[in-house]
């Protein structure tokens, strides 16, 4: 999105989740017919207007799967905000881009890691079948349980604050 048209939403848009390809501007140009920068500013951008906003990375291999690549994907996300969930997805051969072969899930675990190396407070896996819990970052107590559909637990209250330690979980929750 533009800065205009971000600044003009703004003030109406609670969320949005952005995809964030590549941290290369030539695979943007390439795979997408895009640029990085915009998608960064845009990123940026909603953070400073208050929109809550969730990243989400395909994880294709040989495409955006090295450390390097990674590891500042989660770099950049942690110094726009540590608070900023990343949405870490795998990759199925499908419609145009039938190869290569779909994401091992050990690769998507090892972004979880540098996510969370970098300071990253909620990682989630996407398109496999492990759960994506939201739990507090202070005490550990899950408050979200994900898996078909998500379940808030006792320890979570309705005004986004941990019910064990009472720490405040970032997020909408109204």
């Amino acid at each position: 999105m533009t800065c205009e048209a971000i600044d003009k939403i703004a003030p109406y848009l609670d969320a949005a989740n952005i995809d964030l390809k590549f941290f290369n501007d030539e695979s943007y140009r390439n795979i997408c017919n895009g640029r990085l920068q915009p998608v960064l500013e845009s990123i940026r951008r909603m953070k400073d207007r208050g929109i809550w906003i969730e990243v989400t990375t395909l994880i294709i291999p040989d495409k955006n799967d090295s450390e390097e690549e990674l590891g500042r994907i989660a770099g950049f996300l942690s110094e726009t905000g540590k608070d900023i969930p990343w949405h870490i997805s795998r990759f199925h051969p499908d419609y145009k881009l039938r190869e290569p072969p779909q994401t091992p899930v050990e690769t998507l675990l090892r972004a979880a890691e540098i996510g969370k190396k970098a300071g990253l407070k909620y990682v989630y896996l996407g398109n496999v079948s492990k759960p994506g819990d939201t739990v507090c970052p202070a005490c550990g107590t899950v408050l979200v349980r994900r898996f078909v559909r998500a379940e808030f637990s006792e320890d979570f209250s309705e005004n986004g604050k941990c019910g064990f330690c009472g720490i405040g979980i970032e997020g909408v929750w109204k």
